[in-house]
């Protein structure tokens, strides 16, 4: 069954060389993230030659929440990186997803001036589109996020001979759903397997976003996609 994406686009000034696919984390939607984001920036997060998109996730049965209707990317036998990961809903959602990274190449951004990342679930979910089915993209964020121990996405690194797009990672030292921890040993797992990461903390922050973080996070993907028209 073909789905499509509800999606939140930001237009940008200048013909896009690039684009962000930024995903949200789980309840939520395309919009609400950006609506969010721009209330924490007081701005939109804009760039000349980068198109930003906000897919929505669409409505499945979450376990964690007993199996109540939410907008989410995949579903999990419980919050947590000491369980295994909901293969079948995680490989269905990196298919419908990766129909949208294969539309902005048809548009004519070449895929390594791509981004793929996202805040809670939706870092994860980037991490497994990325890393499984789309090394060739310039970069990866992943914001309050994780890998279950047993992630399969360790597998594919350490399977895969071509080389991986480096890791950007934020979170909060005071999340109390995603602890801190889980995020550092995903970071260090894949370190381990030779992606490069970089993995930030923010003190008296919880599972949400600041300003420094998503400022950092601007900088890093302008870094990673600089506008060619020097």
């Amino acid at each position: 069954m073909a789905i499509n994406l509800q999606r939140n686009v930001v237009a940008q000034s200048k013909k896009h060389t690039a684009s962000v696919i930024f995903l949200h984390g789980s309840g939520d939607t395309g919009q609400g993230i950006r609506a969010w984001i721009k209330d924490v920036l007081k701005q939109e997060l804009t760039f000349q030659h980068i198109r930003v998109i906000y897919p929505t996730a669409p409505i499945r049965p979450y376990t964690p929440m007993n199996g109540t209707l939410s907008n989410v990317w995949f579903d999990r036998y419980k919050i947590s990186n000491n369980c295994p990961e909901h293969l079948e809903s995680l490989d269905s959602m990196c298919h419908i997803l990766g129909n949208l990274v294969d539309e902005e190449v048809k548009a004519g951004v070449a895929k390594d001036r791509l981004i793929l990342g996202g805040f809670s679930m939706g870092g994860t979910m980037a991490m497994h589109l990325a890393y499984r089915f789309h090394p060739q993209v310039a970069g990866v964020f992943a914001l309050s996020s994780f890998l279950n121990k047993d992630s399969v996405v360790y597998q594919a690194v350490q399977s895969t001979k071509t080389s991986m797009p480096e890791l950007f990672q934020c979170h909060g030292k005071n999340d109390p759903l995603v602890l801190p921890e889980w995020g550092k040993e995903s970071c260090l797992q894949l370190q381990s397997l030779g992606v490069k990461t970089t993995f930030n903390t923010f003190p008296n922050l919880y599972h949400e976003l600041c300003r420094s973080e998503l400022e950092q996070l601007k900088s890093w993907i302008l870094h990673k996609l600089p506008n060619g028209e020097q």
